[in-house]
């Protein structure tokens, strides 16, 4: 089920449920509504899956050396 992932990435991430929900699937309600019972389209599904999977975290304080 895709919102146990949700759940597993937001722990692994310290990610809000409504910034998941912006940065994921242009929805800030899009977590809430799988907690509440909503299915996903299989593209959404699929696409919130891959964006997760190519996440990384912004690197606070990184100075880039030139």
């Amino acid at each position: 089920m895709l919102i146990r992932t949700v759940e597993k990435f937001l722990r692994e991430h310290d990610m809000a449920a409504t910034k998941f929900g912006r940065l994921a699937a242009h929805d800030p309600r899009f977590v809430l509504d799988l907690r509440m019972g909503r299915t996903p389209r299989p593209h959404t599904e699929a696409r919130v899956r891959q964006w997760m999977a190519g996440y990384a975290p912004e690197m606070k304080g990184y100075v880039h050396a030139r």
